[in-house]
C-alpha cells in the first residue's frame, strides 16, 4: 500500500512540477528556450563565386540555426570579407571570429604538419581520408590544433581534383624548369625541387594572376569550379591528376574558448552540422564536375595527362621530403608515423578489389 501510495504521490508531483514548467515557458517541448543564443562570425577562405566550398560553410550555418531554434546563429562571410582568405586561422587563433572554413595546407609556413589536415601529394583519396579521421587520424590531428588555439572539425571534401591550368604544354619534366605556378601547401615545396617557383594565391586573385601573366599555370579544384572562375578563357591546357590532392579535406575551424563555452547540446549540433557538410560537398562536386568537364571540353579546353617521366620524379621528391620533415619535425613526424602505414594498407585494399572494379565499370562503358 505504501508503495502504492508512492507512485501516486510521486505521479501528482511530477504532474504538478510539469504543469508549473509548462506555466513557466520551459516545458518539455521548449527546453531550448533555455539555451542561450549566441551569434557567431565565420571567415571563409573562398570566394562566394565557388557556391559548394563556400556554399558548405553556408549550410553548416543554416542547419546550426534550424536546430536551435535561431538560438545559436553563425553568420558566414566569404573570403576577403573580414580577412584575406589565407589569414582565416590567424582570425580564429586570435579570436577575431569565432570560426572560419579553411584548408590546413594554408598554413604550412606555420608548421608543414598542418597540411595532413587538408592534402599532401600522392596522399589518400577522399574515402581513405575520411576513413583515417575515423581511425585515429582526427584525434592526432585536434591535438596537434589545440597548440594553436583551435579545434578542428572535417566540414568537406572536393574528391580528387584536377592537374590544373597551363598557358604552355608540358611535355616533360623539364618543362617545370621555372615555372610560376600558383599551388598550396607542401606541393609548393616539391615543385620547387621539381624547379617551379611556386606561389600561394588567394581564389579571388587567381585568374587576374593568370591573364597578366603573373603565373603561368595555377591548380584550383576541378572542372565545375574552374569553369565558374574563367580560367580556360586564359589557359587552354587542362592537366590531370592533381597528384598532390586525391582527397583533399576542408575544415572548420573553431576557436578553443569558444567552442568550451558553448552548451552541449550546440556542441553536438555543430559537429553534426560540420558532418553533413562534409557529405554534401563530395556529392556535389561528383555530379557537378563530370558535366562540366563536357562542357569545358566543348569551349576548347585541351585535356593532357602530366608525363610519365614528371610523375614518377614528383612521386620520389615527395616521399624523400616526408621523410625529411619527419626527422625534424616531431609533430610531423607523430602524425606520420599514423598516416603513411594506413595510407599503405588502404591502397593495398583499392588494388585488391576497388580499382579492378572501378577499371572494369569504365571499361565497360565504353563498348557499344
Amino acid at each position: 500500500m505504501k508503495r502504492r501510495a508512492f507512485l501516486k504521490s510521486a505521479g501528482a508531483g511530477a504532474a504538478a512540477t510539469g504543469a508549473g514548467l509548462a506555466v513557466a515557458g520551459v516545458a518539455a517541448p521548449a527546453i531550448a528556450q533555455s539555451q542561450p543564443e549566441i551569434q557567431w562570425r565565420l571567415a571563409s577562405s573562398f570566394p562566394k563565386s565557388t557556391d559548394i566550398l563556400f556554399g558548405a560553410s553556408e549550410l553548416i550555418a543554416r542547419r546550426v540555426a534550424e536546430s536551435t531554434d535561431g538560438k545559436f546563429q553563425i553568420r558566414a562571410f566569404p573570403g576577403g570579407e573580414l580577412v584575406p582568405g589565407l589569414q582565416v586561422l590567424d582570425a580564429v587563433q586570435n579570436g577575431s571570429v569565432q570560426c572560419g572554413h579553411t584548408c590546413g595546407y594554408y598554413y604550412v609556413g606555420k608548421d608543414p604538419t598542418f597540411a595532413f589536415d587538408t592534402a599532401i601529394p600522392f596522399g589518400p583519396n577522399a574515402r581513405q581520408t575520411t576513413a583515417w579521421f575515423q581511425a585515429g587520424g582526427l584525434e592526432l590531428m585536434r591535438a596537434f590544433m589545440k597548440n594553436h588555439n583551435v579545434i578542428q572539425f572535417p566540414a568537406g571534401n572536393t574528391g580528387a581534383q584536377m592537374g590544373g591550368w597551363y598557358r604552355k604544354e608540358i611535355k616533360t619534366a623539364a618543362d617545370f624548369q621555372g615555372l610560376k605556378i600558383r599551388i598550396a601547401g607542401i606541393t609548393g615545396q616539391i615543385m620547387s625541387k621539381m624547379g617551379a617557383t611556386p606561389t600561394q594565391i588567394a581564389g579571388a586573385d587567381v585568374y587576374p594572376a593568370l591573364e597578366k601573366g603573373t603565373i603561368d599555370a595555377t591548380e584550383f579544384v576541378g572542372p565545375y569550379d574552374d569553369e565558374r572562375l574563367g580560367f580556360h578563357q586564359v589557359a587552354k591546357y587542362y592537366y590531370y591528376p592533381g597528384w598532390w590532392e586525391g582527397g583533399p579535406n576542408v575544415s572548420l575551424y573553431v576557436n578553443l574558448q569558444e567552442w568550451e563555452k558553448l552548451p552541449k547540446s550546440y556542441q553536438s549540433i555543430l559537429t553534426a552540422a560540420c558532418a553533413e557538410a562534409n557529405t554534401y560537398m563530395i556529392a556535389r562536386y561528383d555530379s557537378e564536375n563530370a558535366k562540366a568537364l563536357k562542357r569545358l571540353v566543348a569551349k576548347g579546353t585541351l585535356l593532357r595527362a602530366y608525363p610519365r617521366d614528371l610523375m614518377e620524379q614528383a612521386h620520389k621528391i615527395a616521399f624523400e621530403y616526408y621523410d625529411e620533415l619527419a626527422k625534424t619535425n616531431p609533430n610531423f613526424k607523430t602524425v606520420y608515423e599514423s598516416w603513411k602505414p594506413f595510407l599503405d594498407e588502404t591502397q593495398l585494399w583499392f588494388r585488391v578489389a576497388e580499382l579492378p572494379y572501378d577499371s572494369f565499370v569504365a571499361s565497360a562503358g565504353t563498348k557499344k
